[in-house]
């Protein structure tokens, strides 16, 4: 149950943590991944690609190629201004959450702490 809970909770997160890595600049869908691996947050390429192009479809992305030295050309993503006005309203949703489950938790160590 605990695993069931645990993967619930980070795809919920995806979405957010891909607008995150692509705040400041583009990137390779790779760069992506490893960036996700990098915080450990294991995604592989099969769940990675159907959020980038859902993100693309609701044009808070969009992408360009690249040419590249060590093969073919590259598929990069970036933010549009519509993917920074979402990333902005879910750091307000993060905010509030943690706030909320802060709240959650001293209510509930103080309660514990008066019945003891």
């Amino acid at each position: 149950m605990l695993d069931n809970i645990k993967s619930q909770m980070r795809k919920g997160l995806l979405e957010y943590c891909i607008l995150l890595i692509l705040k400041d600049r583009a990137a390779y869908a790779t760069d992506i991944l490893n960036k996700l691996k990098e915080v450990q947050l294991i995604v592989v390429e099969g769940t990675l690609y159907p959020i980038l192009s859902r993100l693309k479809k609701a044009e808070l992305l969009t992408y360009y190629w690249e040419e590249s030295t060590q093969g073919p050309p590259r598929k990069y993503f970036k933010m549009t201004d519509k993917g920074e006005q979402m990333l902005a309203d879910l750091e307000q949703e993060w905010k509030s959450m943690v706030n909320i489950i802060e709240s959650l938790r001293e209510t509930t160590n103080n309660q514990n702490m008066q019945t003891t």
